[in-house]
């Protein structure tokens, strides 16, 4: 099954899916700044444009190009900012 999810006014939309290996989100991030909380670990991949990330226990943002992945600890939160649109896969392991 698919679902659909919308956070912040319509700024950050995704695709839910589940697989063997579980859920993953693939998704659009609108230019702006968000904060997430994290219930698993989430593996997120940048596909396409850049973000810079801020996690819980950095002192700093981390800019995040296409290609590039970073990992969230679960039970956390973590905020992403962008200036472009940027599509990202979210795994939650």
């Amino acid at each position: 099954m698919i679902t659909e999810n919308q956070y912040f006014d319509g700024n950050v939309k995704s695709l839910g899916y589940e697989t063997a290996d579980g859920k993953s989100t693939i998704g659009i991030i609108n230019p702006g700044e968000y904060t997430f909380g994290t219930a698993q670990k989430e593996m997120m991949h940048v596909i396409e444009g850049e973000l810079a990330a801020l996690l819980s226990e950095a002192t700093g943002w981390q800019i995040i190009k296409a290609g590039s992945t970073f990992e969230v600890p679960a039970n956390s939160s973590f905020k992403v900012k962008t200036t472009v649109q940027t599509a990202y896969l979210c795994q939650y392991r």
